[in-house]
């Protein structure tokens, strides 16, 4: 980090330097953690949208130029040469790991997939038709409850074993909240298989016959939750930060980050693509789909396309368009609503209106496509979601409990109530 020219700031008969401070690539930011103190003001930005909260070294991503990096590394080369868990592994060490360090961590969360039998139970209390999300929230949480005893925040080891924890039982337990909400038993994990193989046996497989596989399944699944396990600063990400700023237990970090997650302009618009596509129903009904969505009156809106953060193009869809196509293809799948969505594809990337606007599908409208192609149900997208980027939360986590500079998370705000006023007894009201 550089220091700059700092910035002169007068308000009212008040002046404070503020300093710039540089990273390694990116905007600069300048730094305005005096400001109340020497002037009286705070500063007002709705939603953090020019507000740098933390200093971090995971994920850099440039909007304008459809620049997605994990630790430096172009997220195109680790789609291409990477794998999941290696990937987790860079995030939360910093380096890509050696032979026999990615065979050590692939033990470590290989043997920590089980979870307690306790959660049976507390899986059953919740309704059969209850959402997903709403599980998974509730199950990370008390994982809390069971760790409690040996989590030791002043420990790096201790630390780094919650945060393989949370990569290794967080499928477990999805699959166990899938499963539960459509009457199957629970599937324990299958440790001598992969990751996502693993995953994918105790989301579907049945005790009576094995469960075959096909290769693209997990490639395509594997490489989803590549291009989702961090964002940087995200909804999500943020709230898993502010919690552990207060020094809660990691689990329940994560917990509140799966909440936040849920939200339907975050986590959820990948499920918003297939209920789009549902409304639509048929190829046939694309091109008026296009023509409503032009029209800003309609109320009609296209859902995974164009991106908040990419002003350009989304990187992460570039990749996963070429995937989708394969599993699609090798998968023979017959499903009307595929074909909608391909029939849409084409027809926006060749009109001059989403040209112009460079509203392209986004990495939410190819993994929607490819969840519906998998057969994982709708309600269970976000939570794949949440798979994935488990990895970047305890990697944010891990890295905030090493900042000197981490305090507890305070906004501040523009108050606009009532100003004082006294008390009316209620037989004067």
């Amino acid at each position: 980090m550089t220091e700059n020219k700092p910035v002169i700031l007068t308000a009212d008969d008040k002046s404070v330097e503020l300093a710039i401070h540089s990273g390694t690539i990116g905007p600069s930011c300048v730094d305005i953690s005096k400001l109340y103190k020497e002037t009286g003001h705070f500063t007002y930005d709705p939603g953090f949208m020019s507000t740098a909260s933390c200093r971090s070294a995971i994920t850099y991503i440039d909007g304008d130029a459809g620049v997605l990096m994990y630790r430096g590394y172009p997220i195109e080369q680790l789609a291409k040469h990477s794998n999941f868990l290696e990937v987790s592994y860079l995030l939360m060490n910093g380096e890509l790991p050696s032979a026999n360090q990615y065979s050590t961590f692939e033990h470590e969360v290989t043997h920590h997939t089980m979870m307690h039998e306790a959660f049976r139970t507390f899986l059953y209390g919740f309704r059969h038709d209850a959402h997903p999300m709403a599980m998974m929230t509730g199950m990370l949480g008390s994982l809390a409850a069971f760790y409690h005893g040996d989590l030791d925040l002043e420990d790096p080891e201790q630390r780094r074993l919650a945060a393989i924890r949370l990569l290794a039982k967080v499928p477990t337990i999805a699959a166990a909240c899938h499963r539960y909400s459509i009457g199957w038993p629970i599937r324990y994990p299958r440790n001598n298989i992969e990751y996502v193989d693993r995953f994918l046996h105790m989301m579907f497989e049945v005790p009576s016959e094995p469960l075959m596989l096909s290769p693209v399944a997990a490639k395509a699944l594997d490489l989803l939750f590549i291009l989702h396990a961090d964002h940087e600063q995200n909804a999500s990400t943020s709230t898993v930060r502010l919690v552990g700023s207060t020094g809660a237990n990691p689990y329940a970090c994560v917990a509140a980050g799966v909440a936040a997650l849920w939200g339907p302009a975050h986590g959820g618009a990948n499920e918003a693509v297939l209920q789009m596509l549902n409304e639509i129903g048929r190829p046939e009904n694309v091109g008026s789909a296009i023509d409503k969505a032009k029209d800003k009156n309609s109320g009609f809106r296209l859902m995974g396309f164009g991106h908040r953060v990419y002003k350009n193009f989304d990187p992460r869809a570039k990749i996963i368009r070429e995937m989708c196509h394969q599993v699609l293809a090798e998968l023979g799948v017959n499903d009307p609503l595929l074909e909608v969505a391909m029939r849409l594809e084409e027809a926006a990337l060749k009109d001059e209106y989403f040209i112009a606007r460079k509203l392209y599908p986004n990495v939410d409208f190819y993994s929607g496509i490819i969840y519906k192609a998998l057969n994982i149900p709708a309600e269970m997208f976000t939570v794949m979601f949440a798979i994935a980027r488990t990895a970047g939360w305890v990697s944010h986590w891990l890295e905030q409990q090493n900042d000197p500079e981490n305090k507890i998370g305070r906004p501040r705000q523009l108050y606009t109530g009532a100003a004082a006023r006294d008390y009316t007894p209620i037989a004067g009201r």
